[in-house]
């Protein structure tokens, strides 16, 4: 009995060694299957995203042999291509910087100009006080950067800042996203003066012009008449009170920073007055008119551009208000412009397409839009090294923060605004109640659950301030 009971005795630590291991073993079995499972899954998602990628940079490519004049695009892989000029295209723009002549093909990754361009959509383009507030250090260092001659980088005296820009600082986006259904963009190339397209941009809902441009009866039949929004630079804005002259509703944006000259001008006028959002930004084209395609798209369905001379071969910078003079490199932004038309951001209007019964049958649907704007997001996020895919609208929110009712800050302007600037038009856009925006816009805003999305600096595209509006 003794005996037996030591042999049971020594069994025991076998039995539960032997237990043990085996459930070590189970454990392994499992994680390697669904280690297994888990990189098929990953490697069919893959698969199926760069399927549908390739899909639509096929269509890419035969929208562009429709629509290039001339220009070609060659396909690297799902997301890459190269846009090149015909043969003998006159290259005459030399980079001084590089000390070379401007190359005639371009490389582009599409899934990046899918997911930047869609983001635009949902986007406030326009500086406010909620942005100053929620971005860390916002009225520290980004104020700083949009106020000339502050004689600082930093905004250590913080109501010395808000001075410089409480008469352009709205408390909130005074414009939504899909508050227009058309619009036209207006640039300013001599090629206009080719055309009589000043009745079609007039049709538009709203019409966003660059600068100095005139609109008055000289240009009416070219460029049309209607004034909406106009984006200045630095330079123009110092002359905006004759831009603006007879047109006290026209909304003049300022494209890259205050000064605090302007002040006194501002206060003068009774035209709104807003600062763009952000500082300039790496693109595939340069120039105001890159800027006021981005505002423009902030705001409308549907964006038509005229005066972005886009022939390949055109050889030199022209306006159809002056005498041609030096300017960013045309062929660059016009292989850019052509990326955007057959993306479905924009829709290119220009004497070199003579077919003015315009047929748009070739650029993507809205709904080809979705489905690769989803597999290039989903795509990034996989290669980013996985994660639960959260594909919503607020996938790259890098700052969140949250604005009350009463916290809101004032209305743009400062109480000591002349009586001229108090009767401005800013009711026009700042109180418009929500029942007055269209349907679209309604709906829009009521997806995106009272939030603002911001830019913050430079191309990134997990780089978003989002407001949420209590």
């Amino acid at each position: 009995m003794r005996g037996s009971k030591s042999s049971a005795a020594s069994r025991r630590p076998t039995i539960i060694l032997l237990f043990g291991v085996a459930l070590i073993f189970s454990v392994l079995l499992v994680s390697i299957q669904s280690s297994f499972f888990a990189g098929k899954r990953k490697y069919d998602t893959n698969r199926e995203e760069i399927s549908m990628l390739s899909d639509f940079q096929s269509r890419i490519q035969q929208c562009v042999a429709n629509r290039g004049l001339g220009l070609t695009a060659d396909i690297i892989d799902h997301c890459r291509l190269i846009l090149k000029f015909p043969e003998g295209t006159n290259s005459t723009w030399y980079n001084a910087q590089f000390k070379i002549f401007e190359p005639l093909e371009y490389h582009y990754d599409v899934c990046e100009a899918i997911l930047l361009w869609e983001q635009y959509r949902n986007m406030t383009t326009i500086l406010t006080r909620e942005y100053l507030d929620v971005r860390p250090d916002g009225w520290l260092d980004y104020a700083a950067k949009r106020i000339a001659q502050l004689n600082a980088e930093r905004c250590y005296n913080r109501s010395l800042c808000e001075e410089h820009l409480n008469l352009i600082l709205p408390s909130k986006p005074p414009f939504h996203p899909r508050q227009f259904r058309t619009c036209a963009v207006v640039g300013n190339s001599g090629d206009l003066l080719k055309t009589e397209f000043g009745q079609e941009i007039d049709e538009h809902d709203a019409v966003f012009r660059d600068n100095e441009a005139p609109v008055n009866v000289k240009y009416a039949k070219h460029v049309g008449l209607k004034r909406d929004f106009r984006l200045v630079v630095r330079g123009a804005a110092r002359n905006m009170a004759a831009i603006l002259n007879g047109s006290s509703d026209e909304v003049l944006i300022i494209k890259s920073v205050t000064h605090r000259d302007f002040n006194a001008m501002i206060e003068s006028l009774p035209n709104p007055v807003y600062l763009f959002q952000g500082i300039v930004l790496r693109r595939g084209a340069k120039g105001t008119g890159m800027k006021s395609i981005e505002l423009a798209l902030s705001m409308c369905d549907v964006v038509d551009i005229y005066g972005f001379t886009v022939d390949p071969g055109y050889t030199e910078w022209t306006r159809y208000f002056s005498s041609p003079r030096k300017g960013h490199n045309p062929l660059q932004g016009r292989a850019y412009y052509q990326l955007l038309e057959c993306l479905g951001v924009i829709r290119i209007h220009s004497p070199m397409r003579a077919e003015r019964i315009q047929d748009w049958s070739d650029l993507p649907s809205k709904e080809s839009i979705r489905l690769a704007h989803g597999a290039a997001l989903r795509l990034k996020k996989i290669q980013a090294g996985g994660g639960p895919l959260q594909l919503g609208p607020f996938t790259n929110c890098k700052v969140w923060g949250t604005v009350g009712r009463d916290n809101a800050g004032p209305v743009s302007g400062s109480p000591h605004m002349s009586y001229t600037r108090k009767k401005s038009n800013y009711s026009k856009w700042e109180l418009l109640p929500f029942e007055k925006l269209r349907r679209e816009a309604q709906e829009h805003y009521l997806q995106m659950g009272s939030v603002s999305l911001y830019k913050m600096d430079g191309n990134k595209l997990d780089d978003l301030v989002c407001v949420k509006h209590e």
